[in-house]
């Protein structure tokens, strides 16, 4: 198990969480301070949650296990409750397996889809700074937020949408290919597929060659 220390949990960055999984460790477990005694008065551990919802989201969304990611708040003068934490957080990973064999997705396939959230994180940042900021600091109010109806809608607005067409574009920057192998190759619905591929022919990321029956990068 590789241990990282930062003095603020609100440091750990998204793109921390996803590059370890990147690198093929199976589980990123975050240790902060209790929600309302941030040390620092910025309110970094509730930065933390957010970040870990999202993130959760993210994973699901690219059929990689949630549960490999978990955050527990605690004191300084918690080293038993840390130790005791993060054994059984240990445990449960193994439980599930390898990554990628435990989600019985290939690993190359599944690294893929995790380097693709990666290179869209200076853009989900940005999302989030701007739409998904809660301004009540409150467990309630984040776990109220973040299993919304109105995330959802802007996840799959502001985050999918674009995810989506980024794999597109990267998968066509191979070789041409036909609507239904790239919804192969993906793991995606033919539904969202054609949902996609026109969200990218309309944004001109792509277009349909007629001749070869099949779609390119513009």
């Amino acid at each position: 198990m590789r241990l990282i220390r930062v003095m603020c949990s609100g440091r750990v960055d998204l793109e921390f969480i996803l590059r370890a999984f990147s690198n093929g460790q199976d589980g990123v477990f975050i240790g902060g301070c209790k929600l309302g005694e941030c040390n620092y008065v910025t309110h970094g551990n509730y930065d933390a949650l957010g970040n870990v919802y999202l993130c959760k989201k993210l994973m699901g969304h690219i059929g990689l296990n949630p549960d490999r990611l978990r955050i527990s708040f605690m004191s300084g003068a918690d080293g038993n409750l840390l130790a005791e934490l993060a054994d059984t957080f240990a445990r449960s990973v193994r439980e599930l397996g390898p990554i990628g064999s435990g989600e019985g997705v290939a690993w190359e396939v599944l690294k893929g889809r995790i380097d693709a959230v990666r290179n869209l994180v200076p853009y989900i940042r940005l999302v989030e700074r701007e739409r998904m900021r809660i301004p009540e600091k409150s467990p309630d109010a984040f776990a109220a937020f973040f299993t919304g109806a109105d995330f959802d809608r802007l996840f799959d607005e502001l985050i999918a949408r674009p995810l989506a067409m980024g794999r597109i574009a990267a998968l066509l920057a191979q070789e041409p290919m036909s609507m239904a192998r790239m919804a192969e190759e993906l793991g995606m619905h033919p539904s969202e597929m054609s949902r996609h591929i026109g969200d990218s022919t309309r944004q001109g990321v792509v277009r349909y060659d007629p001749g070869r029956q099949c779609y390119r990068l513009t």
